[in-house]
């Protein structure tokens, strides 16, 4: 597969940020949810798609 140089920047920005905090998954989540909230973009949530049962065969 042909290295994608986009791809490969993603991997190194999220790798050093993970490392910021040391690779603490609560602590990272923090810092991102912080930085959503201060860039002033709006924020789409939306609601869980609803899980159907599997039929039983």
């Amino acid at each position: 597969m042909t290295p994608d140089p986009i791809v490969d920047e993603v991997r190194k920005t999220r790798e050093a940020h993970a490392a910021q905090f040391k690779y603490d998954l609560l602590a990272i989540c923090r810092d991102l949810r912080k930085k959503e909230k201060e860039s002033g973009h709006p924020v789409v949530s939306r609601q869980p798609r609803l899980r159907l049962k599997p039929t039983g065969s």
